[in-house]
């Protein structure tokens, strides 16, 4: 029996998404960075928030037997992690303080959590709605 998520959890899951987001972009905007480099940081960002939706669908979908393609399944999952390894990998070399480069890391990795949850609460009120 499917169950609609709650009002509670949804908030918690946009405001993530959104103090993600949010945080990381501002970061980016006041950082004393050159142009080609924010533009690194911020395309980080947008692959790796793509590459958690693609891959919590494509769980999803074969936990509910729904076919998904075993390269597709495999790029989900290679594009999700390196997202992750290409933001370590930036900050890394960054000539950023320590706590900028954490600042980054912390903002990066509860985007992607805002984003498989935003994912994981659309999908389960679909579900929810057609039983």
């Amino acid at each position: 029996m499917a169950q609609k998520t709650s009002q509670a959890f949804i908030a918690a899951s946009w405001i993530a998404l959104g103090a993600g987001i949010i945080g990381y972009l501002v970061g980016l905007w006041r950082a004393e960075m050159l142009l080609n480099e924010k533009g690194y940081y911020f395309t980080v960002l947008m692959f790796g928030l793509f590459a958690v939706v693609s891959l919590q669908k494509s769980v999803r979908d074969r936990l509910e037997g729904l076919q998904v393609t075993d390269i597709y399944y495999g790029i989900c999952w290679f594009s999700t992690i390196l997202s992750i390894v290409l933001l370590v990998v930036g900050l890394w070399n960054a000539t950023l303080l320590p706590s900028e480069k954490g600042f980054y890391a912390f903002a990066f990795l509860l985007s992607l959590f805002g984003g498989i949850t935003v994912q994981k609460n659309i999908r389960d009120d679909l579900d929810a709605d057609k039983k």
